[in-house]
């Protein structure tokens, strides 16, 4: 099969990896890939997208300017199979295709008609996204967990991070890692954790984002902000307990990441965390509730709980690669 993943981001993140990491399964399947990213992504920046691709996967830059419209032509001239679409602009990319493919788009976020209505299908990545799909199209539209890779932290990681920041072994160490994003919740968590005034804690968000700056310049000694991390799983490893205070999380990819990495967590009630609350095993916590996460981060850290195993097998890419297939060659067998 020739498949053609459209991803027109400039920046690494969640939903980035989850194409990347598709893009490889299917090629490493035997199927044709081509990943059509925006120049922006291959730049010489520790958070760019190209240089992370999988050799067998072939990778085609378009220009920014104009890049739904340039990945738009490309396409046209390609003529895959199927042009699987993540995130915006890379939806619109797919309006107004005439060649003889199958347009289909993950819903990382949430179904908004302007980007998804005119698409030949749709994978959602937890049930709550198919409600607002109209039924039509719903019809044609599949939901598909998201996944995690296993992947183990360098060797020295937690001792080497913990002691570039001067946090000792008896320091319960409180992580978030993400986008710094208002609809994280990152603020919610800052507030709660100056409010807890744990003596024994530290607060560490990692990541970057357009809320960085705002909360960089309101955090207090006690929290550290080291912008975007190469090797998340590093971080994940320093941390003793993982937070996710987010307003809105569509799945929660992070929060599988915090699993494979054993932490313990706590998790705002988010459409994600109500998803995987059964696998969470704490109580999800009212969202935008600062005195209800303080009380349960002085909880936790008062009496720090152990790394803990996790029963991931479900969130494995294997199982959800032959779904993704199976929803493609459906919808092939409609345009024929």
């Amino acid at each position: 099969m020739r498949i053609a993943h459209l991803l027109l981001t400039s920046r690494f993140a969640g939903s980035e990896r989850h194409a990347l990491e598709l893009a490889a399964a299917q090629a490493a399947a035997g199927h044709a890939v081509t990943l059509v990213l925006r120049k922006a992504a291959a730049q010489p920046r520790a958070d760019a997208i190209a240089q992370r691709v999988d050799p067998k996967v072939k990778v085609v830059l378009v220009p920014d300017l104009f890049a739904a419209w340039h990945a738009r032509r490309l396409l046209q001239r390609l003529q895959p199979d199927v042009a699987h679409a993540h995130l915006s602009k890379a939806c619109h990319a797919l309006r107004g295709l005439r060649a003889p493919v199958l347009r289909v788009a993950t819903l990382h976020i949430r179904y908004k008609p302007r980007q998804h209505a005119t698409l030949d299908g749709l994978i959602a990545i937890a049930p709550w996204q198919l409600r607002a799909v109209p039924a039509e199209l719903r019809a044609r539209s599949v939901q598909i967990d998201n996944w995690t890779l296993p992947r183990a932290p360098a060797a020295d990681a937690r001792q080497r991070l913990r002691a570039a920041h001067a946090i000792d072994d008896g320091t319960v160490l409180v992580g978030a890692l993400g986008r710094v994003e208002r609809s994280k919740g990152l603020d919610v968590l800052m507030d709660a954790f100056q409010r807890a005034a744990l003596p024994n804690a530290r607060l560490v968000i990692v990541g970057q984002g357009r809320e960085w700056r705002r909360l960089r310049a309101r955090a207090g000694k006690d929290v550290l902000m080291p912008g975007f991390a190469d090797a998340p799983q590093d971080w994940l490893a320093a941390f003793d307990l993982f937070v996710s205070a987010a307003r809105s999380e569509p799945f929660g990819l992070v929060l599988l990441e915090a699993m494979q990495a054993g932490l313990p967590i706590l998790a705002s009630a988010s459409e994600g965390a109500r998803h995987l609350a059964a696998e969470i095993g704490n109580p999800l916590l009212p969202i935008d509730d600062v005195p209800a996460l303080a009380a349960a981060l002085a909880a936790a850290c008062a009496t720090p709980p152990a790394r803990r195993h996790y029963a991931l097998e479900r969130y494995r890419i294997g199982s959800k690669l032959v779904e993704v297939e199976a929803f493609y060659r459906a919808g092939l067998a409609r345009l024929r």
